[in-house]
Order: C-alpha cells, then structure tokens, then sequence
C-alpha cells in the first residue's frame, strides 16, 4: 500500500479533516514525499508535511473542519463569521487561531513526552500529531523546529507587515527553514553547514510563494513585500488591490525574484555534499523554486491576475538543470548575486 494511502486509512478519527490537510501536498511548488524514497523517509516527509500544513491553516483560518479541529484539540469555538469587517469579530478569530496554536504547541509537548517515555505523558489529541511520535523516535527529531513553525504561525496574528527585507527573512527563519532542518534530520544528515544552505533554500521558497500570492495575502490584510522596497519603487499598498500590477509593482516583484533567485544559489550546494536519492529529493526542492520564479517571470511579473504556477515540464527541467550543476549554479551566477540582500 502507498504510504499517502495508508496515512490517509489512519487519519480518520477526525472526519477525513487531517486526509484534505495532506491532500494540499499536491499544490505545492516542490515535490513533498516522491515515491523514489523508502517507505520509512516518506512516512517521515508526510507527517512533517501533515504538521506544518495544519499550523498553518490553523493561523490563517483555513481549516477543513474549524469546529471539528477545535474539538479534538479541547478549544472552545468561536463562531465569528468567516471574513467579518467587524474589528470584534476580526479579535475573537484571531483569539481562536492563537488558542488552536497553543493547543497545538501543548500535542507537540505530548508527542515527545511519549516518545521519550515521561511518566504521565498523555497521547496527542490531534492524529496529525499523532503520527509523528514513531517519527519522532525513530528519526531523533529535535522540537525546535515544531515550536518555530507554531510561532511563526503566532507572529503571523500578530505582524502584518514587514519593514525590511532582512525583517521578512528573520520571519522565514521561523515560518520555512525549521521545515528544511526538519528534512536533514530525517535523513540524519543535519550539519551545520548543510544547515545554513538548507536555510538559504527555504527561505528562497518562503519568498517566492509570498510573491505567487500577493493578492491573496492583500485580501488577509497582510503584505510580505518589505515596505521599504514598496517605498523605493513607488508602490502603495493601494496598488495592491488593482486587477493588474503596474509597471511599479512589477518592477519591486522583478527586484524581490532576483534576490530570491539568489538565496537559491546560496544554498545550491546544498546538492553537491549529500548523495543518491536524497540528491534528487532536494534538487525538487530547489527546482521547485526556480521553476515557481520561471512561472512569476513569465507572466511579466504580473502577481495579481493570477498566482503564477509553474507547469510540470517548467519543473522537471529544473530539476534536471540542478542535478547536473549543483553547486556550480550559484558560481555562474555570483557577481549577478552580489548585493540583492
């Protein structure tokens, strides 16, 4: 049985809810568990996967099942109408997000206090959560990467708008590179240096996917292009809100792709120091942001007609591009780089 399928089959204590989280896996830029790995480094992938998604859709209100969620997780239901102008009911939804994260943050507590025996420990609620306790122990996974993706998901009640370019990759450094380390881990080849080249990528992705979803962000109330760029390219939150993006807007996305571009080849060497299977995991990884980047150019960095996908064959030939270059990719391109951050 494919390991998608039998996580699904355990995954329905909740109604199905925790099988439409995974199902997101799908939409992703990057390929989340392809079926070239083992079994075991698949199960892994899932069930980190099935935990970030269901953060974040917990923070940004996007849960399947809101009232069933809030039920296994022992939080009372708000019943604030979704999308309400109202400021009360704008208070007592993010009131319920920062409850289910800290519900959230308590099961991750009970995942490893089962994992490591702690007299007392109770099950996690969530059977997301659930599923990564024999991850958990088998892999020797660390907590600090879970509580960082929570917070993220706290901060994002908290901050709407981001300053300066530097202020949005401190928010990556919680939102997407715990998930990278999180991936090493699972492969027990979590350096120091691959760390920081894994961060590199993730933080790339985080950036790209902010840059697909200008628009749908706008209508959450919340900009993920730094203020001050906005500033120096004559851009308004404003224009955020046309059908189309002006010559400005288009300019600032070009300005912002290019130094996610070059946070990609920071961490292409990432490739060139691990092996095998994993090689090709990670090359998707990072091919999955060059790709979403190829998609963004190619409608002429028009982010709000549409949130620019990159098509299939986009992906597989950046995939293959990554795995012949790896590290020499960030080379033929280095004096363009210097300078974007």
């Amino acid at each position: 049985m494919a390991v998608r399928e039998q996580q699904s089959g355990e995954l329905m204590s909740d109604g199905g809810s925790s099988g439409a989280v995974l199902d997101k896996a799908a939409r992703e830029n990057f390929p989340v568990a392809p079926f070239f790995l083992p079994p075991a480094m698949r199960e892994g992938l899932m069930a980190v996967y099935g935990f970030a998604r269901l953060v974040d859709d917990a923070g940004d209100g996007d849960l399947p099942d809101p009232r069933g969620t809030a039920e296994l997780l022992g939080v009372e239901y708000g019943d604030a109408p979704a999308g309400s102008e109202a400021a009360a009911d704008k208070d007592k939804e993010g009131s319920f997000r920062l409850a289910l994260l800290d519900a959230l943050d308590a099961d991750v507590d009970a995942a490893f206090e089962t994992v490591l025996g702690t007299p007392g420990a109770r099950a996690p609620r969530h059977p997301l959560i659930a599923a990564l306790v024999p991850v958990i122990g088998r892999h020797g996974l660390t907590v600090e990467p879970f509580r960082g993706l929570i917070e993220a998901n706290r901060m994002d009640q908290r901050v709407s708008r981001y300053e300066t370019f530097d202020d949005l990759l401190a928010y990556c450094e919680l939102s997407a590179n715990p998930v990278g380390r999180l991936v090493l881990q699972l492969a027990g080849l979590a350096t120091p240096e691959r760390v920081r080249w894994s961060d590199a990528v993730c933080s790339a992705l985080q950036v790209v996917e902010h840059l697909q979803d200008v628009a749908e962000d706008r209508a959450r109330d919340r900009v993920y292009l730094p203020a001050q760029d906005m500033k120096r390219f004559g851009v308004t939150e404003k224009d955020l809100d046309a059908a189309r993006a002006g010559t400005p807007l288009r300019g600032l996305v070009l300005f912002e792709s290019e130094r996610a571009r070059a946070l990609l080849d920071e961490g292409a060497p990432l490739l060139d120091s691990v092996s095998g299977r994993l090689r090709v995991l990670l090359a998707g990884f990072s091919a999955g942001g060059y790709a979403a980047l190829g998609a963004v150019a190619a409608a002429g960095y028009d982010v709000l007609a549409g949130a620019p996908k990159a098509g299939k064959g986009r992906l597989a030939r950046e995939a293959a591009l990554a795995l012949v270059l790896g590290g020499r990719r960030a080379a033929t391109r280095g004096s363009r780089s210097k300078g974007m951050r």
